[in-house]
């Protein structure tokens, strides 16, 4: 079994789609206007920015917490800054010897994402 799609609401879709293009690093990957819905591909799983879909909360994969925040810089609200979730003792939820770090960002659609890396210690 693998995810497949996560989806999240949006009340402006040209709105999300700006926010998303910048957040994501690409353009979407399908949008139909009469329906309220808005995809992108993250790494093969869809993302839906739908208009009546309920808030939830995403956890996407970066490089570095600090960094991303950084280039997103003036475009998000930072919920919360950087901080270190845990290290990594055993592989059974991450890689053993790495640090999971996490920051929160609210995006265009006042939804919360979660801002994951992990660092070798």
């Amino acid at each position: 079994m693998r995810l497949v799609q996560v989806a999240l609401r949006a009340e402006d879709l040209d709105r999300a789609a700006d926010f998303y293009t910048v957040l994501t690093k690409q353009p979407p990957t399908a949008r139909f206007d009469a329906a309220g819905l808005l995809f992108f591909d993250l790494d093969g799983v869809r993302l839906l920015l739908e208009r009546g879909a309920p808030a939830s909360l995403l956890y996407l994969h970066v490089d570095n917490v600090h960094d991303e925040l950084d280039r997103l810089d003036g475009l998000v609200e930072v919920v919360s800054k950087p901080h270190l979730i845990f290290t990594h003792e055993d592989d059974a939820l991450g890689a053993e010897g790495h640090e999971e770090w996490h920051a929160f960002i609210r995006d265009s659609e006042g939804n919360t994402v979660g801002l994951v890396a992990f660092q070798r210690h």
